[in-house]
């Protein structure tokens, strides 16, 4: 297998140098709504600053005040753009909806900022959404074929000229008339000037939950956006459900043939905060017994056991309580500074690997340790973090990875190269092993992951969850990808409108 120079890949690219989470897979969204609320944008940018982890680059609200609609959409952080009183002030009303988001290429641009509005003939119109339709770009360009005018790159669009087109007279069937005609992952939040509506896709792939705020019905993408303003779980919304919240209560609609659950497993391994409940499990607790799992599958006699900090630290509590090694916090992470920080040297720019993470010698120098994480993606991280514990004076560097090695390229609303760059795509263990520069490198196997989610085994005729990142099998048709007439710059401007 080919083995690139793993040192000349991160001298090429600078910026991946300096940044030890630059090798992370992104979600690219994250909802909320509020129904009724007299503080329905103040409690929707509170929800949006819980959901933060799930986009940074951008958010946005809109509300309604019984006789208008209000839009906010802003580059950069929720705190750093809805925390003024004057920008609340600008969006009166009592509904809201609310979305946080990722690119997965290029730049976000304002007029891609979600939730997305329009005006139909029924009325005003917005829409936020978390997921990837696989189908989007074929729809948008049958859509420009027929005349429609689009205003952004963003797959979301398409669902309001669907629903726009729809010759149905309730809103709702029309809004389902699109929902219809999708493929792919979704979990759309949705506002006219009566009803709040949520709904997911066939599968139940990216996830959507109800709450209650003093009887105001809320929607949210995590639970942990429930927890930040007081409001209580109610439950989730089900796979293929479309729910509507309107001045008589909540009403349901099942408008899709029943399809057995497969959410993204990657929820629980990574994107979902440690204090959500994803589909009735706790993600810190199963993150842990995922750790666990892979003490009894990967065990190595060792001194320590050190997380990379953040998202390896649940698995490597687990691995450290199913394994008798002591638990240590050998990196300890910066939370104070910025994304990129370029420096004009070389032998300044070195230096930069420890603006974010340095090694905490005191437990690492001449120790045995095993460090944890949650996945490779590249590589390049991985690499970095093995080195910095060398040069902390480790005696012995063992890596263990809380997943299955990443195989395939997401098309559902995860931020993933292409499979040539995926590092488990092109190289065996050992092969990974040698390029980071680790004693040993285990992961977690595929039956092990299910074993930690409460399941005897995968059932490979209808696998529990989506987990094509490691198997190859996509539960939905990727029609884009596959459409000969789309070229890579069309599917690239998908991706990034995500």
């Amino acid at each position: 297998m080919h083995q690139p120079d793993s040192r000349q890949d991160l001298d090429q690219d600078p910026d991946q140098r300096l940044d030890l989470d630059a090798d992370r897979l992104r979600e690219e969204c994250g909802v909320f709504g509020i129904f009724g609320h007299p503080e329905a944008a103040a409690i929707t940018a509170l929800g949006l600053h819980a959901l933060q982890h799930r986009g940074q680059e951008a958010a946005g609200i809109v509300t309604f005040d019984s006789n208008r609609f209000h839009s906010e959409r802003r580059m950069g952080l929720v705190g750093d753009n809805f925390s003024r009183r004057e920008v609340i002030q600008r969006l009166p009303g009592h509904l809201a909806v609310g979305h946080v988001r990722y690119s997965t290429t290029g730049e976000t641009i304002l007029r891609n900022v979600q939730p997305l509005f329009c005006e139909l003939d029924g009325g005003g119109f917005a829409v936020g959404h978390n997921g990837n339709l696989t189908n989007g770009l074929t729809l948008r360009k049958q859509l420009v074929r027929d005349g429609a005018i689009m205003q952004s790159t963003s797959d979301t669009e398409v669902i309001l000229h669907l629903v726009a087109r729809s010759l149905r007279n309730r809103f709702i069937d029309r809004f389902i008339d699109g929902l219809r005609q999708l493929e792919g992952a979704y979990s759309f939040v949705a506002l006219t000037n009566k009803k709040l509506i949520g709904a997911r896709d066939p599968l139940g792939i990216r996830p959507l939950v109800i709450g209650d705020l003093d009887g105001h019905p809320i929607l949210a993408s995590e639970t942990c956006a429930l927890d930040i303003i007081g409001a209580r779980y109610v439950r989730d919304v089900e796979n293929g459900e479309v729910v509507v919240f309107d001045e008589d209560g909540l009403h349901s609609h099942k408008p899709f043939p029943e399809m057995a659950p497969r959410p993204c497993i990657f929820e629980y391994i990574y994107f979902a905060r440690p204090d959500s409940i994803v589909g009735g499990r706790a993600v810190y607790n199963v993150r842990k017994t995922m750790g666990a799992q892979l003490a009894q599958e990967s065990p190595v006699v060792a001194d320590v056991v050190v997380p990379v900090p953040d998202s390896g630290v649940p698995a490597a509590i687990g691995y450290a309580q199913a394994s008798g090694i002591p638990y240590e916090l050998g990196i300890i992470r910066n939370h104070y500074v910025g994304r990129t920080f370029i420096e004009p040297t070389q032998q300044i720019r070195a230096l930069g690997v420890r603006l974010k993470h340095s090694a905490n010698r005191a437990v690492v120098s001449g120790q045995r340790i095993v460090l944890i994480d949650d996945s490779i993606v590249r590589g390049t991280t991985s690499t970095k973090i093995v080195q910095m514990m060398r040069d902390a004076g480790a005696k012995e560097v063992h890596f263990r990875i809380a997943s299955p090695p990443i195989t395939h390229p997401d098309y559902y609303g995860i931020d993933t190269p292409e499979r040539d760059k995926l590092l488990a795509a092109t190289h065996d263990i050992e092969g990974m092993r040698r390029i980071i520069g680790a004693d040993s490198l285990a992961f977690l196997s595929v039956e092990g992951i299910y074993r930690a989610m409460g399941y005897e085994r995968r059932d490979p005729e209808r696998p529990q969850f989506t987990d094509h990142c490691f198997t190859g099998e996509y539960p939905t048709p990727l029609t884009d990808l596959t459409a000969r007439e789309h070229s890579p710059r069309q599917l690239s401007l998908l991706a990034e409108a995500s």
